[in-house]
């Protein structure tokens, strides 16, 4: 019997999935701005910065040489993983094997979704911070696994509570996300911390994924510490990091992941049977940046922290309890009494057109708090102050 039409339908995986959070926040501000409002967007961390001409420059000049124009290698150009191996050992005194610690990636957030592929069955347990970056979850679903939520919580400074967590749990557990400092709380970790961390994946047999996207941004003298530094790292883990945040670099698309080389091996086969490399006039650009850009780095973190300043102050003032954060470029703020999450961001959207993110949408426990971003210049942080003002005082 021949069929007249086909039926088409999401796979359940997909079923599985919350809308993407900053997605649906992007969808809300094309609308707003078709009719022509002015829109002030403290949600999506997008760096605002330019990129360093120094490392355009680099990328003009490798896009202009032919030898770049075809397929990359699938893990990364020698002159690359040399590269990202010599800004570790500058910055966090970490020894790495080029050949076999380190992986260029098409920016960190393609390796976090894929590294469940490499390690995950279906049905296997991942433990899952909450609140946090939604690609630790989705990632997971996609890999038939089975996300298990470790609340951060404010009175353990956001920290992951290993003493908290059930033995059955930890038995069963595959994998474990981290992140630090924290998107979307801004928390920050000691190697104490990643000590600690280490000793329980070895005691239960799970393998940690360290999340280092905000490392480079970091105020009043605060240096954020790699989990690679801690002993024992390797033997249980890898970290994720990227050019995104430190370089403005968010639209190229590169980042790379270190440490344990078998782990390393399994998330660059699934790569390789699904991507071709990252473009190679890129990789240069990257060599270029990870060589010379320590500097422009510290004077985006300058930037930041004088935004910060304004923000925090700026709501303090109005009365609000909000923390300073020490690294990432977000403020996490408790919700004033007499909202949700939601609730707060709807008002700010519809009343003042200022977006913010909802806590909730980074899971369960970030109801009751808001982020917002710095990405923004002094004037638009200045606006939205003033908008939330008249809100406050209503």
């Amino acid at each position: 019997m021949r069929r007249t039409s086909i039926s088409i339908e999401a796979a359940e995986r997909l079923k599985k999935l919350p809308p993407y959070l900053f997605a649906e926040i992007d969808r809300l501000k094309r609308e707003l701005t078709a009719q022509g409002k002015d829109v002030i967007d403290l949600g999506v961390g997008d760096p605002d910065l330019a990129t360093p001409s120094f490392i355009i420059e680099a990328l003009s000049e490798a896009a202009k040489n032919p030898v770049n124009h075809r397929y990359a290698l699938d893990q990364g150009m020698p002159e690359l993983r040399r590269a990202i191996a010599s800004w570790y050992r500058s910055r966090f005194g970490v020894e790495l094997n080029p050949d076999s610690e380190v992986l260029p990636l098409i920016g960190s957030k393609e390796g976090i979704g894929h590294i469940p592929l490499a390690l995950i069955n279906p049905g296997d347990l991942v433990l899952v911070p909450d609140p946090g970056y939604p690609v630790y979850k989705s990632g997971t679903y996609f890999a038939g696994g089975q996300p298990h939520l470790l609340a951060l919580l404010e009175e353990n400074d956001y920290l992951v509570d290993f003493s908290s967590i059930e033995e059955n749990i930890l038995e069963r557990a595959k994998l474990l996300f981290l992140n630090y400092p924290n998107n979307p709380t801004t928390a920050c970790a000691s190697k104490d911390f990643f000590t600690s961390a280490i000793k329980t994946a070895r005691d239960c047999g799970f393998v940690i994924c360290h999340d280092a996207a905000y490392t480079e941004i970091a105020y009043d003298g605060y240096e954020a510490p790699s989990f690679l530094q801690a002993e024992g790292a390797k033997e249980v883990g890898i970290e994720f990091h990227s050019l995104s945040k430190t370089f403005n670099m968010t639209g190229w698309r590169v980042g790379f992941a270190c440490g344990n080389a078998k782990i390393l091996e399994l998330l660059g086969k699934v790569k390789s049977n699904l991507d071709s490399g990252i473009f190679q006039a890129i990789q240069w650009a990257a060599v270029k940046a990870l060589a010379s850009g320590r500097e422009e780095a510290n004077k985006n973190s300058k930037i930041y922290e004088r935004r910060r300043d304004l923000l925090v102050d700026g709501l303090n003032a109005l009365g609000w309890r909000v923390p300073k954060p020490k690294a990432t470029f977000y403020v996490w703020a408790p919700v004033p009494p007499g909202y949700t999450s939601q609730e707060l961001a709807a008002r700010l959207l519809k009343e003042a057109n200022v977006i913010v993110t909802p806590g909730n949408g980074f899971g369960p426990n970030g109801e009751g708090y808001f982020r917002m971003s710095l990405t923004l210049k002094d004037e638009r942080i200045e606006e939205s102050l003033k908008r939330i003002k008249k809100l406050h005082s209503r």
